[in-house]
């Protein structure tokens, strides 16, 4: 089973670590690494495991040129997409 968000979120990580640099760019990838083993795992993420990609990706956009911070919001509302039908809190 695919999580079409989860993958969709992945790829526009890998777009905007390509744009990035350093710790940032390293860190971008390690995270679309991760989602893109949960997107296709037989299991998916849960609510905490989210919420730190969240907070990570939030910190991450410190340091990124405009565009290139837009692609992370984008994965963003993806990973929030999925997050809404995640059972839990």
């Amino acid at each position: 089973m695919t999580r079409d968000e989860l993958a969709t979120a992945s790829d526009l990580l890998e777009s905007a670590a390509e744009s990035a640099s350093g710790d940032t760019a390293e860190r971008l990838t390690d995270i679309a690494g991760q989602i893109e083993r949960l997107a296709t795992a037989d299991r998916g993420p849960d609510h905490g495991r989210l919420a730190r990609w969240q907070n990570a990706l939030d910190e991450a956009k410190d340091d990124v040129d405009d565009a290139t911070e837009a692609t992370i919001d984008e994965a963003l509302e993806q990973i929030v997409a999925y997050r809404s039908s995640v059972d839990g809190v």
